[in-house]
């Protein structure tokens, strides 16, 4: 009894997985999260489109998970958008997803969304896919990363080329969360660059028109100009 008691107390001192779990593995959250994923907030009548249910019942969920921390909502004139918290919470959806059983192919066009998103997508706020593992390999192999257990550091000559490429570290750094992450992803299951780094490269290729997102879904595009731009910054080719 003795024991019991203090196994009891060791568990309460624990964060409460059980209570996030819940709130992932109902299937119309786990959609609205998977969503949501791609790091643009949408509003409720696209989330009440991807869950093919009510308004009603997606608006009673929606507000499960902004009361569980998992969502925020910005109210934009008469309507409300929703998107994720945080970065950490797109990165622990992008670990779930990677022992997550793949759902069975059942249609030509839900093979090509499958392609386009295994190709290259955006993983909350950076590069995920093939495209985001290939970038982060070919940063490693010219000297810009280097790999420090579960995070990437960045080199001397890694801040030459992210000023040449417009982006200014320093700032970076000053940012309220983790500077370069190393993120395993899903589909290509080999890390990805993570953190505010990652992000900032993303947003950096969007504003250059090297990448453009979908309109549909969180499948990323690389554009000619990203064609050209990869092949002669990283050596990349696709």
């Amino acid at each position: 009894m003795q024991k019991y008691i203090v196994y009891h107390r060791y568990m309460d001192t624990q964060p409460d997985i059980a209570a996030i779990a819940f709130l992932i593995g109902e299937p119309t959250r786990a959609t609205i999260l998977t969503a949501l994923l791609g790091g643009v907030a949408l509003p409720v009548s696209e989330l009440v489109f991807r869950c093919q249910l009510t308004q009603q019942t997606v608006s009673a969920h929606l507000a499960k998970l902004v009361a569980g921390g998992l969502l925020v909502v910005e109210p934009r004139g008469r309507h409300r958008y929703y998107r994720l918290a945080s970065a950490e919470v797109g990165h622990a959806l992008e670990a779930f997803q990677v022992i997550a059983p793949r759902p069975p192919v059942r249609s030509l066009r839900q093979s090509e969304e499958t392609k386009a998103l295994c190709f290259a997508r955006t993983c909350y706020d950076h590069l995920a896919g093939k495209l985001g593992v290939s970038i982060a390999q070919a940063m490693c192999q010219h000297g810009y990363l280097t790999e420090a257990e579960k995070n990437y550091r960045l080199t001397t000559e890694g801040e030459v080329w992210f000023s040449h490429m417009r982006i200014d570290v320093a700032e970076v750094r000053c940012k309220r969360r983790v500077f370069a992450s190393s993120c395993l992803d899903w589909s290509e299951r080999r890390p990805h660059l993570a953190g505010a780094l990652g992000a900032s490269l993303a947003s950096q290729f969007l504003k250059q028109g090297w990448i453009m997102r979908s309109p549909t879904s969180r499948a990323i595009r690389l554009s000619d100009a990203g064609q050209r731009g990869l092949l002669q910054e990283l050596g990349l080719s696709f």
